[in-house]
C-alpha cells in the first residue's frame, strides 16, 4: 500500500509539472483571428483571437495567423518569422493605429526571419492621428508585403512613411507586390513617402517593387537614402509600378563611395510636382528602359550621378527636362 502509494504521488506531481510546461509548448503553426474573436481563446479555428497581438504569442516561429473575416485586428510588433495572411477568401483585415507604427519588424536576434503581410488594410488614422509609419523594419532576413494597402500615415521626421526599410547590419531584403501605398507623409510639409529605403552602417540591402503604386504621398514615392551606409551596400529594381501625384517620383541618395544602382522598368512616373527621377551621388546610377515619365515638373533631376536610359522610354510633356544624363545604353 505504502508503494502504492507513493507511486501515486509520483504520478500527481509528475502531471502537476506537465501542467506548467504545456502552455510554453503549446503554440500552433496556425492560428486564426476574427472580429468576433476573443483574445483569451486559443486562437483555432472554432475559437479565434480578435487581435494580431493576441495571436502572435500563441504562434510558433514560422507560423501563420489568418483572418476568418474583415475586421480591426491592432497594430502589432513582431520579433520572428511569421506570416499574417488576411489575404484572398477573408477580405482585408484591418490595423487602424494612432500615433504608432502598424507593423514593426525587428528580428534582432533572428537573422533568418522572414516576414510575410499579405492582404492588409494598415491606416494610421485620420488627420492628426500622426502615426509613424504603417510598416517600420528594424531587423531581419525579408520583408514581403503582397496585396496589401497602406495609407495615411502623417508623423514628423524622421517618420510618415508608408513603408520605412531601415536596417543596420546583416543582409536585408524587400519584396513589395500589388500594393497601394498613399497619401502618406506630412501633409503640406514635403516630408515622408510612400516607401523609404533608408539602411545604415553595414547593411547589405536589396529591394523588389513590382506592380506596386505610391501616390499622392508628400515626399517622394520611393526614396533610396544611403547616406548612413558606412561598408554595406544596396541595389534596387522598380519594374511594373507607378509612382503618380507625389511630389517626387523616385529619389536615389548616396554619399562617398557607396554604390547606388537602382533599375526602372516598364513603369510610370507622372504628375509629381517636382522631379520624376533624381539621382544625387557620385556613385548613383538609375538605369530606365521601358517607362513613362509625364507630367513631372522635371522629367530627370541630376545633381551628381547618372540616369541611364535604354532607349525605349517615353518623356514628354513634362514642364521641362527630359532628357537624361547620359547616352542611350544598349539592352543587353
Amino acid at each position: 500500500m505504502l508503494r502504492f502509494s507513493r507511486l501515486a504521488g509520483m504520478l500527481a506531481a509528475a502531471l502537476f509539472a506537465l501542467m506548467w510546461v504545456m502552455p510554453a509548448q503549446a503554440q500552433a503553426t496556425r492560428t486564426w483571428i476574427s472580429g468576433v474573436g476573443d483574445d483569451v481563446n486559443p486562437c483555432s479555428r472554432t475559437a479565434p483571437c480578435k487581435t494580431f497581438p493576441g495571436a502572435i504569442s500563441k504562434t510558433a516561429a514560422g507560423g501563420e495567423i489568418d483572418c476568418l473575416d474583415p475586421g480591426g485586428f491592432g497594430g502589432v510588433t513582431v520579433t520572428k518569422a511569421i506570416t499574417l495572411d488576411c489575404g484572398e477568401g477573408a477580405g482585408e483585415g484591418g490595423i487602424l493605429v494612432a500615433g504608432t507604427n502598424g507593423v514593426t519588424v525587428n528580428c534582432s536576434t533572428d537573422p533568418n526571419c522572414v516576414v510575410v503581410l499579405d492582404g492588409l488594410q494598415i491606416d494610421g488614422g485620420p488627420t492628426g492621428s500622426n502615426s509613424l509609419n504603417g510598416v517600420k523594419f528594424i531587423a531581419g532576413k525579408a520583408l514581403e508585403i503582397n496585396h496589401c494597402w497602406i495609407r495615411n500615415f502623417t508623423g514628423g521626421s524622421p517618420n510618415g512613411h508608408g513603408v520605412n526599410f531601415a536596417p543596420s547590419s546583416g543582409t536585408a531584403r524587400l519584396f513589395i507586390s500589388d500594393t497601394i501605398i498613399m497619401t502618406n507623409g506630412q501633409l503640406g510639409g514635403g516630408v515622408g513617402n510612400g516607401v523609404l529605403i533608408a539602411p545604415t552602417g553595414s547593411a547589405n540591402a536589396t529591394f523588389v517593387l513590382t506592380n506596386m503604386q505610391a501616390l499622392n504621398n508628400d515626399g517622394n514615392g520611393v526614396k533610396v537614402d544611403l547616406t548612413g551606409l558606412t561598408t554595406g551596400s544596396m541595389h534596387g529594381t522598380i519594374t511594373r509600378s507607378s509612382l503618380s501625384g507625389n511630389v517626387g517620383g523616385l529619389t536615389v541618395i548616396a554619399s562617398g563611395a557607396t554604390q547606388a544602382p537602382v533599375v526602372v522598368d516598364n513603369s510610370t512616373i507622372s504628375n509629381n510636382s517636382a522631379a520624376g527621377i533624381v539621382a544625387n551621388g557620385t556613385n548613383v546610377n538609375v538605369f530606365v528602359g521601358r517607362s513613362v515619365l509625364s507630367g513631372n515638373g522635371v522629367a530627370f533631376g541630376i545633381p551628381a550621378g547618372r540616369i541611364n536610359s535604354y532607349g525605349d522610354n517615353d518623356a514628354n510633356g513634362n514642364v521641362t527636362g527630359s532628357s537624361p544624363s547620359s547616352p542611350t545604353i544598349p539592352h543587353s
